[in-house]
């Protein structure tokens, strides 16, 4: 069956069985829609539900919504019922696409709110690890505590700190390299990674 075959009376098809604009009654909307998934109902649908992995109550979905726009876009598209088909699986496509961007956008299953970790600005987590820091700077000899407190506690630059223990800037930089692989060894060793 093609679409110009099922036409409501006074709606003339086009030349070379086009489907003429429907005008914007029940009865033209309701001949069109049954007439498109007439003949492109059941291909859209398998298309659709291959795309979506089985899920049939979707690929109905976007089948639906694919036919209102159809009938929507109907006047411009005037097409012959064999030029509808590629202008049907292209929407179907966009809204497949559409469905994807939004399944992986937001979580499909909610989660409960006592699972959910939601980070709180709190003193308790500083504290706990400028402890562990100090801590492990305790470990580092106090050369290597010299240098990375004129280094990053001061926030001096490797040409400030030269200058300030009187030690080629390859010295500052090697010193620093060696205190924060020590500091990093230092804090492994109290559960630290990162």
């Amino acid at each position: 069956m093609l679409v110009a075959d099922v036409r409501p009376t006074g709606t003339p098809a086009m030349a070379g069985g086009a489907l003429a604009a429907p005008e914007r009654s029940g009865a033209d909307a309701e001949t069109f829609v049954r007439a498109v998934y007439a003949q492109y109902g059941k291909v859209l649908l398998r298309h659709a539900a291959r795309r979506l992995r089985g899920d049939w109550h979707k690929a109905e979905d976007l089948l639906q919504e694919a036919v209102v726009r159809a009938w929507r876009h109907a006047g411009a598209l005037g097409a012959a019922p064999e030029e509808l088909r590629p202008w049907l699986f292209t929407v179907v496509r966009n809204l497949l696409i559409d469905e994807h961007r939004a399944r992986t956008l937001r979580p499909t299953t909610p989660q409960a709110l006592e699972d959910t970790d939601i980070p709180v600005a709190d003193e308790v987590n500083r504290l706990l690890t400028g402890h562990v820091v100090t801590e492990a700077l305790g470990d580092l000899t106090e050369r290597q505590r010299e240098i990375l407190r004129h280094m990053y506690f001061d926030g001096g630059s490797v040409a400030q700190v030269s200058e300030l223990l009187g030690i080629p800037k390859g010295t500052v930089k090697s010193r620093t390299y060696y205190a924060m692989r020590a500091l990093h060894r230092a804090l492994a060793a109290r559960g630290v990674q990162g």
